[in-house]
């Protein structure tokens, strides 16, 4: 077996309040699932529409204690294996660790098993979570349930500055933690991983200052429009044109998490990201 999945983020809270707000059912019900239940030690449970499989819990905790969370978690047959773990680094500064197994970097690029949202569902919850402890408005979940791709999110900064870290190769490359090359035109590449390593997909609508649409082949088309008052962005963004049987909730879900880094970068006076690591099977690390 591969080795596990591995993300990593710091936290702007004490161990004690992030281990409340991954175990409290009211709080996992507003930043994680649906639904949740949750009666330490014996039960660890969450489902519903905003949960891969979500019909019904599919938990089975495993362990817990005042810095660890371990529970199986029955996905397409298999039970795979989660775990948090929470690390102090100050009295306001906590590193979460979460580990994950059975997941295939494969079955993310094509669809074949829904493991392969694993590693985007937890960047997005993740992000969520530290939304929800800076107490900043939550960005759309993923519907598991749905084939309807769109959300939208109000970034306090005008539209031209938005704008220009949506489109400037290393302003994009920073806040999203990946290297991304953008051609701002149409024909455009907008290449993931850089324009000499990457996956080049193709811009194909595009409007200086207003909107930008990103052709991914397969996953569809990626659309972003900013809209600016009173000095803040609404950024509304929708994925479009793809298989409806099987929609890409692996890449939404990770476009959507890099959102929540892009407000931190306009709104945060010292921006830092989140993110310290990030281990993913199968997927070797941009030069």
């Amino acid at each position: 077996m591969s080795e596990p999945l591995k993300l990593q983020a710091r936290l702007s809270a004490s161990v004690g309040r992030v281990r409340q707000a991954v175990t409290d059912p009211a709080e996992l019900r507003l930043w994680l699932a649906e639904h949740a239940e949750v009666e330490l030690p014996r039960r660890y449970e969450f489902w519903g529409r905003y949960t891969p499989e979500g019909d019904a819990p599919h938990q089975r905790l495993l362990h817990a204690d005042d810095d660890t969370l371990r529970f199986g978690w029955l996905l397409d047959g298999v039970e795979t294996t989660t775990e948090f773990q929470l690390t102090a680094e100050g009295p306001d500064s906590t590193v979460l660790t979460v580990t994950q197994s059975h997941f295939d970097f494969a079955e993310a690029m094509s669809g074949s098993s829904i493991r392969g949202v694993l590693q985007t569902y937890w960047s997005l919850a993740i992000a969520n979570l530290a939304s929800h402890l800076e107490g900043r408005p939550l960005l759309p979940r993923t519907d598991f349930t749905s084939a309807d791709l769109r959300g939208e999110l109000v970034i306090a900064a005008p539209a031209d500055k938005v704008w220009e870290s949506l489109t400037e190769s290393e302003q994009a490359s920073s806040w999203f933690g990946y290297p991304i090359g953008i051609e701002p035109w149409v024909g455009g590449r907008y290449a993931m991983g850089g324009f000499e390593n990457g996956y080049a997909a193709k811009i194909v609508d595009l409007e200086p200052g207003r909107r930008m649409s990103v052709d991914w082949g397969p996953t569809g088309v990626t659309s972003w429009e900013l809209a600016e008052s009173g000095g803040r962005t609404t950024l509304t963004f929708v994925q479009s044109g793809f298989d409806e049987g099987n929609p890409p909730y692996a890449a939404w879900s990770g476009s959507v998490a890099g959102l929540a880094e892009l407000r931190r970068f306009h709104e945060e006076t010292a921006w830092q990201p989140i993110w310290l690591d990030t281990e993913v099977p199968g997927l070797e690390p941009a030069n």
